[in-house]
């Protein structure tokens, strides 16, 4: 539509509201809009950890999605590495732990160049292989270490490692074999 006006001929726009549907039949990614975890987060399987700043990439992803980073500490010459990696591997990506909550997941060579010179093994107290450690939010939860390689050989034992590993949800409790009761947490309202 034109208007004539004192300048010439002006183009005149109409706005019209857009017709909005009612609350009940709007799409449900429109209704609400959380930040809170959400409990069904799918597993990460990353690369292989063979320098610090790998390391570091990992353990913030980790902590930036609010899931345990479990590690296999691995060297090159284990053998019973061989067996357990593709394990605990399996284990992840067939989904145990994302009901919980979710895990991030890498192996850490131990014995390479950059590892080695890094000193992570010194710095989280691993002094044999393989060894699974988890960390959350960004730090070591040294109480659910494990190892033991029988343990590690055994499925069940490993599933459900990995599922109190993942009820944690970034909150640095509550994993582990003992299922996360310690003195601190009960003192303060965690089981």
């Amino acid at each position: 539509m034109f208007l004539k006006t004192q300048f010439g001929l002006v183009e005149r726009h109409v706005v019209r509201p857009k017709p909005t549907l009612p609350s009940s039949t709007r799409p449900p990614s429109r209704l609400r809009f959380s930040t809170s975890h959400n409990p069904r987060a799918k597993n990460q399987v990353y690369s292989p950890v063979r320098n610090l700043d790998q390391f570091h990439t990992y353990t913030l992803l980790s902590s930036s999605s609010r899931t345990p980073l479990l590690t296999l500490w691995t060297t090159s010459w284990c053998s019973t590495c061989r067996i357990v990696a593709p394990l605990v591997q399996e284990l992840v990506e067939s989904g145990v732990g994302e009901p919980e909550g979710g895990v991030g997941y890498c192996t850490i060579e131990y014995d390479a160049p950059d590892v080695m010179t890094a000193n992570l093994g010194l710095t989280y107290m691993i002094n044999s292989v393989p060894t699974l450690l988890s960390f959350d939010a960004g730090e070591a939860h040294v109480q659910a270490k494990v190892t033991d390689a029988g343990k590690m050989a055994d499925r069940r034992f490993l599933e459900e490692w990995i599922r109190n590993e993942a009820r944690r949800h970034g909150d640095r409790g509550g994993g582990g074999p003992g299922g996360g009761s310690n003195l601190l947490g009960s003192l303060f309202g965690r089981s």
